[in-house]
């Protein structure tokens, strides 16, 4: 995994990386599909069900060779595929990818800060 962390236009601090999922967690099949649907109504019937430790994230089509993802305080962002430059581009051109990107859905991470406790 890289990590570069740029400032855009408006003074937003972007932390950005890669992340390229391993095999194990991408998608068999798209289970979004009506046929996938029809074939395997009911979960506990499926012949294809993968037993993993814990849960995991299933990958949506399109983001199994990987994005790159940028956040800031109070947004994140997924761009796909991955831009070959991106680890020594321009700052200027490193904005214009993350504008580019899809706005993502933060996952609470659990952590709690001890002022924001009081």
């Amino acid at each position: 995994m890289s990590y570069r962390i740029f400032t855009d236009s408006r003074g937003t601090e972007w932390q950005t990386w890669d992340v390229v999922p391993r095999l194990g967690e991408r998608r068999v099949s798209e289970r979004r599909s009506p046929i996938a649907k029809a074939a395997h109504t009911d979960r506990r019937m499926r012949t294809d069900r993968r037993v993993l430790e814990g849960q995991r994230a299933v990958l949506t089509a399109g983001m199994d060779a990987g994005w790159l993802c940028f956040e800031a305080p109070d947004e994140k962002r997924r761009l796909t595929p991955i831009p070959a430059d991106w680890q020594r581009c321009a700052v200027q051109r490193l904005e214009q990818y993350c504008s580019q990107a899809t706005r993502a859905r933060r996952v609470a991470s659990g952590f709690t800060s001890t002022n924001e406790t009081r």
